[in-house]
């Protein structure tokens, strides 16, 4: 019920945001077998194959079928009809933007359209990288042999100079940050080029993927306060990472007999039958990290209501999951989304809170003061 709840609170906001980088879950059943590609197939950079590909935003497919069709295999190489893994990149960053602000004062709207531009140059160029490592593979799969470089819509040197254009725009958009911020969002990239070919030698890629995804956690509290604070920053990174292995394991589930055949690895084949006991075991971890954030950083009653909620959310999500049915993985997957949302909402609300405290605070100060 909690978790109804929760995404009842954030139903409007979704509504409001749909258009701007959401992905939707318009597509049939059908379309969803047959776009089962691999992991970077929602355009962020992959732990394993065609994730994330199975149902584009029907807004986003249509920006993208109406551009000039010279430009429509690089907008399907950077992802933009899928958008659902830009959202995933993203909300790491705002959720440490929003704990950074002031008590009393909501997030800085620059900085989070910043990393939202951010988000969807490094989700492009991390699908570039992936499609690049992936091509041979790609061309050997019906399901991922219509990619833009395995169909020869974009030769490999085409989709080599794209990436360098989309990580100089990228970069651009990093040296609007402070030097301290500059130089941990380039600390970043090896684990952007590299954590797509873990899937081939390890069978925890969805762990590299974490690692990776969520570096914003760390990058957006140091762009507004100007360095790190262990004592936020830390837990929050490793709540990410711990979100990111439940998602990405149930993702995986879907492609778990694909990448069995292709001798490709991931956290479902690894957990088998067990994988709801490791998904417990990650929220619990999620949660407590979350929970220690708050108390690190004086958070509030919204807060840890808006923990309560996920909790409620992930529980459920977890109990009714059903790892042998590709859809229903799917529909679990893409309601991690409404999970980021309720708790940036948390962190905002609980943020704006801690002014009705201070003021609360004062007037009894004031009262002390004058008896």
């Amino acid at each position: 019920m909690l978790g109804a709840s929760g995404t009842g609170l954030v139903r409007a906001l979704r509504a409001g945001t749909q258009v701007w980088l959401w992905g939707s879950r318009g597509r049939s059943l059908t379309l969803l077998h047959a776009a089962r590609g691999l992991h970077a197939g929602d355009g962020r950079p992959s732990a394993g194959r065609g994730q994330l590909e199975r149902r584009p935003s029907l807004p986003a497919a249509a920006i993208v079928n109406s551009a000039p069709r010279p430009l429509q295999p690089y907008l399907r190489l950077m992802r933009l009809d899928k958008p659902i893994g830009t959202w995933l990149l993203y909300l790491p960053c705002t959720w440490s933007i929003g704990l950074a602000a002031e008590p009393g004062c909501f997030p800085d709207w620059y900085m989070l359209s910043l990393f939202g531009t951010g988000a969807v140059l490094m989700r492009g160029a991390g699908c570039t990288i992936n499609d690049m490592w992936d091509q041979d593979y790609d061309k050997k799969v019906t399901r991922t042999a219509s990619r833009p470089i395995a169909a020869g819509d974009i030769s490999t040197f085409q989709s080599f100079v794209f990436l360098g254009g989309q990580l100089t725009l990228a970069l651009g958009v990093l040296l609007c940050l402070n030097y301290y911020s500059i130089a941990l969002g380039a600390a970043s990239l090896l684990l952007v080029i590299t954590y797509p070919l873990m899937k081939r030698i390890t069978y925890w890629p969805q762990l590299a993927l974490g690692l990776t995804f969520n570096w914003g956690a760390l990058l957006g509290w140091s762009a507004v306060k100007g360095s790190c604070d262990p004592s936020v920053c830390l837990p929050l990174y490793f709540s990410g990472i711990m979100w990111t292995l439940i998602y990405d394991t149930i993702y995986a589930h879907q492609d778990k007999r694909d990448d069995a055949l292709i001798g490709l690895k991931s956290t479902a084949l690894l957990f088998r039958e067990d994988t709801k006991q490791w998904l417990s075991g990650f929220t619990v971890a999620m949660l407590g990290a979350l929970s220690l954030v708050g108390v690190n950083i004086g958070q509030t009653v919204p807060y840890y209501t808006a923990l309560a909620a996920v909790g409620a959310h992930l529980a459920h999500q977890i109990y009714t999951l059903d790892i042998h049915r590709p859809e229903d993985c799917w529909d679990k997957f893409t309601s991690n989304r409404t999970i980021g949302l309720i708790i940036f909402l948390g962190i905002v609300l609980g943020n704006l809170w801690k002014e009705k405290e201070t003021d609360k605070t004062k007037k009894n100060i004031d009262n002390r003061v004058e008896n």
